[in-house]
């Protein structure tokens, strides 16, 4: 009902994941209701194991949720790639899935949609609960919306299919079919289509996960089953118990130690009579007085209702058919009998061993092989595991050996990777295929071969190639805004270099953060390259003192006047008045009309870095110099 998009937080500086509601709901009263009902439900919950809500919100008709983005593949990824799991791995994952719901179930939210699509696990092997499209604040009515199932048909517990009330116990029980589906990489109940999957939920029992995968432990088997009970009773109660389960099935996973209850009928309490009261005789012909009335009334209530017969006619007519075809079903099922180990046999020979359990053999494949002489089984599939089941009935498919053939290997360094594998292939031999990135070879081609050219070797044998990727590129990260020391982290996270740091100046940024960098975020490039970043320096105001030696500085060309004393008739000089000024940069830090001859004229400066400084006299300029104020803060002028 939604889209999601991976965007960038400008306030915060990150990515996040935004789930927007598609336009063709935004009129939909209903929908948007639901769509707000997920958000409060995720937003009110914290958990290490729930993906976390930063924002909630709408702008006209766009309707948002802003959610962590998570790195990572789905669970659905992963079992569909790399097929059963480790039964370790599964209980660990299962464990994280029931405490986040343990948590939702506290704070009255059922998820009622687990499924491996929507638990996610982290490049750090962490599992995250997500999507809670159509959870539901647990109130008086938890009946599905709409009088319709929603969620995902693999994954429904029986009272979920069938419209009903869902609740903790509903999640536990699609918890159940999620640890079915790692442990033995298919689902419990699978059909054409999604009503008769959901009426297997309703009314079949699922085939023991240990029967499909025997490394699944006792204990690991026993949960999963009681977890998928159809009776919401019999199951675990709440997260809590399913959780002690777990943690107790990694300490001991073969004890057998989960307890699942068999339904047990409520008989109500009834009084027994301990007097004697008629022979045994009277008892019976009461009896049989009391069971004509009962059919006269019977007959007579199908002659009034002649519509209500004829159903109630119908359904003990289903409900026979059902019993006879289940009991057909049970007669015709073909029996379990021990998987048996044929490699190694001549197929006469497998035959033979498989004639009383029935098992069919085929010859899927004839090969050349170093180790197996000819007419004789290389391996099978299935594969033999000791005491794994199959069907009677069951066709296993063999590959034959041709026995030993001495073939040359060719070259094929240089070659596309389809040419190589058909060279290889051509001459009897298996193909592996590694990868590995080159700046020199184009991607596809093959770079080398494991074994070199017209090498003799059995016809069979494996050579392995490695193939160029091309260029390994990485994606440049977003550093601006960020310090020095984060930025050279991100880069050198990305498989990239720090190559020059620069220096400006911005007043309106923090000192110390990175103003720009060489390459935009975002872009790819290949993996090494360098970045340069930009890194916002600003430098502190500093005071100093200009010392002006005026009489020094003019020297010789001071000017004098005479003047002689009436009364001793001395004569004396006296330096001609000027007009002087010291200029730092552009701004006049002293001007003053003074004797040519002063000698110890002071003025403050204040600034940054390198000030040019210049003296005027009598607007001409006597002395040009220069100051760094980082590095002195008095000069002296003479």
């Amino acid at each position: 009902m939604a889209m999601v998009y991976k965007a960038k937080c400008h306030v915060l500086n990150r990515y996040v994941a935004v789930k927007i509601l598609r336009d063709e709901f935004t009129t939909d009263d209903e929908f948007i209701k639901r769509f707000n009902t997920e958000a409060q439900a995720v937003a009110s919950l914290t958990h290490p194991n729930i993906v976390s809500v930063y924002d909630v919100g709408h702008e006209g008709n766009l309707y948002y949720i802003v959610m962590e983005l998570i790195k990572g593949r789905t669970l659905k990824e992963i079992i569909v790639s790399e097929g059963a799991l480790a039964w370790k791995w599964c209980v660990n994952v299962a464990i994280q899935i029931a405490s986040a719901l343990e948590t939702a179930h506290k704070n009255n939210i059922i998820h009622r949609d687990i499924k491996p699509h929507n638990i996610i696990i982290t490049e750090d092997g962490m599992a995250k609960v997500t999507d809670f499209g159509i959870a539901k604040a647990v109130s008086n009515s938890t009946i599905t919306a709409f009088g319709t199932t929603m969620g995902s048909v693999h994954y429904f517990s029986p009272e979920h299919a069938k419209g009903g009330i869902t609740d903790a116990k509903s999640d536990l029980y699609s918890l159940g079919v999620v640890m079915y589906e790692m442990l033995t990489g298919k689902v419990p109940f699978d059909a054409d289509t999604p009503v008769s999957v959901a009426l297997k939920h309703i009314q079949e029992q699922p085939k023991e996960p240990i029967s499909i995968n025997p490394a699944i432990p006792t204990a690991v088997n026993k949960i999963i089953l009681k977890a998928m009970q159809k009776d919401p009773s019999l199951r675990y109660q709440n997260a809590g118990e399913m959780l002690r389960d777990l943690s107790m099935a990694l300490k001991h996973p073969d004890t057998d130690f989960v307890n699942i209850d068999k339904e047990v009928r409520d008989y109500p309490t009834q009084t027994i009579s301990t007097i004697y009261t008629k022979p045994i005789e009277d008892k019976v012909k009461e009896k049989e007085k009391n069971m004509e009335k009962k059919n006269n009334k019977f007959f007579a209530f199908i002659g009034r209702h002649k519509v209500a017969s004829t159903i109630i006619g119908l359904i003990i007519l289903f409900i026979l058919t059902i019993t006879i075809t289940s009991f057909a079903i049970d007669m015709t099922t073909p029996k379990d009998v021990l998987i048996p180990d044929l490699t190694g046999l001549t197929v006469e020979e497998a035959k033979t061993k498989v004639e009383e359990s029935k098992i069919q053999i085929e010859v899927k494949e004839e090969r050349y092989d170093t180790e197996v002489e000819e007419g004789k089984i290389i391996s099978q599939d299935p594969i033999y595991r000791e005491n794994y089941k199959i069907k009677e009935k069951t066709t296993i498919n063999v590959i034959v050996s041709l026995g030993q053939k001495i073939v040359k290997v060719p070259k094929v360094v240089g070659k596309t990777q389809e040419e190589a594998v058909e060279l290889l292939e051509n001459e009897d031999l298996i193909v592996v295929i590694a990868e590995e990135p080159s700046k020199k070879i184009e991607a596809g081609y093959v770079i080398s071969q494991d074994v070199p050219e017209n090498t003799e070797v059995g016809a069979g044998s494996t050579v392995t190639i490695t193939v160029s990727t091309g260029v390994e590129e990485s994606l440049v990260p977003n550093v601006v805004g960020r310090t020095e020391a984060e930025a050279k982290k991100l880069i050198e996270e990305a498989g990239l270099t720090l190559a020059t740091v620069l220096n400006s100046e911005d007043t309106t940024k923090d000192n110390g953060i990175v103003l720009k960098q060489s390459v935009d975020a975002g872009e790819t490039v290949e993996k090494g390259s360098k970045i340069t970043i930009t890194v916002n320096k600003i430098e502190e105001l500093i005071t100093g003192t200009i010392k002006l030696n005026l009489k020094s500085l003019l020297g010789s060309s001071i000017e004098y006047t005479e003047k002689e004393d009436e009364e001793t008739g001395e004569i004396t000089k006296i330096a001609k008045m000027s007009d002087v000024k010291i200029v730092a940069d552009s701004d006049t830090i002293y001007s003053k009309k003074i004797s040519q001859d002063t000698t110890n004229i002071s003025a403050s400066v204040t600034g940054k870095g390198t000030l040019t400084i210049k003296v005027y006299v009598d607007d001409v300029v006597k002395k040009t110099t220069t100051i760094n104020l980082n590095q002195q803060t008095t000069i002296t002028i003479e």
